[in-house]
């Protein structure tokens, strides 16, 4: 793999790293092709139980590069990193502006750097933001929030976007990965990932959905998980009084749904 991503594989933890210091880790056409290519790998491999995104300092993603035309550059990645059947989380360590941010938008969970400086300022050269922010950052901070920054292209610091609600922790720039880490080693180590790569689906649709199609999901996935590997894993562990040791495979034991005519409910292959 190329200079431009750095992928680190190790106890179930896949380490993407954006790597073009000197830039900033500014995004490129070939950066966007390279991460996806690790995003399908890491949805694909059942040893990879969760997923930290991140950037080679002093930025995570400084947004596009500005040597190709304004516009050419997209944060929509194949798959987007909301679509990856595992936890994907975004350590954000540095300054995270335009498709810097859309990116760390579309996953999880995201530990952000106190100190660095974030926005989508697309609206100030011209264009609108992408890569889904019109649509992942009002569920993550609500329609006021999302306009004052959309609208503005202004930018602000980590304690902010932990005051709205953008990330789930803010720390100096150099705990932010260690901490990333941390939350995905305790996803390895004790989350079954049959029911974490579904909870992850059913938290991002689920928005979308009715109160009763929710609930009917929730049941049809519950009766799905109790028939898996880890279902029955999960029993024993508990009647023995011991922790369970998750062994399922969510490639190989992801419901394919069929729809029956019910236009309401989702796919979630």
């Amino acid at each position: 793999m190329s200079s431009e991503l750095h992928v680190d594989v190790s106890a179930g933890i896949a380490v993407l790293t954006l790597n073009r210091p000197a830039q900033q880790n500014a995004f490129t056409p070939t950066m966007a092709a390279e991460l996806g290519a690790a995003l399908r790998r890491c949805d694909a491999e059942d040893a990879i139980r969760a997923v930290v995104i991140t950037g080679t300092p002093p930025a995570f993603c400084a947004g596009a590069d500005l040597s190709s035309r304004v516009g050419d550059v997209s944060a929509t990645i194949e798959p987007a990193p909301w679509r990856v059947r595992k936890p994907v989380i975004a350590a954000v360590n540095g300054h995270a502006v335009g498709i810097g941010l859309a990116l760390a938008l579309q996953c999880d969970l995201r530990y952000m750097a106190r100190d660095a400086v974030y926005g989508l300022n697309q609206i100030r050269r011209g264009v609108l933001a992408d890569g889904y922010s019109h649509w992942t950052l009002p569920r993550l901070v609500g329609m006021a929030n999302a306009a004052d920054i959309m609208l503005t292209g202004r930018t602000f610091d980590g304690d902010e976007a932990k005051a709205m609600g953008l990330a789930n922790g803010c720390l100096a720039g150099g705990e932010v990965l260690p901490m990333a880490l941390a939350v995905a080693h305790d996803i390895a180590n004790g989350s079954a990932p049959l029911p974490v790569a579904m909870s992850k689906r059913l938290l991002w649709e689920g928005l979308g959905m009715s109160p009763t199609m929710v609930g009917q999901l929730e049941s049809d996935l519950n009766e799905h998980v109790g028939k898996s590997i880890d279902g029955g894993e999960a029993m024993a562990a508990f009647k023995e009084r011991r922790q369970p040791q998750w062994t399922g495979s969510v490639s190989e034991e992801w419901p394919a749904w069929d729809d029956k005519g019910d236009q309401e409910r989702p796919s979630l292959d």
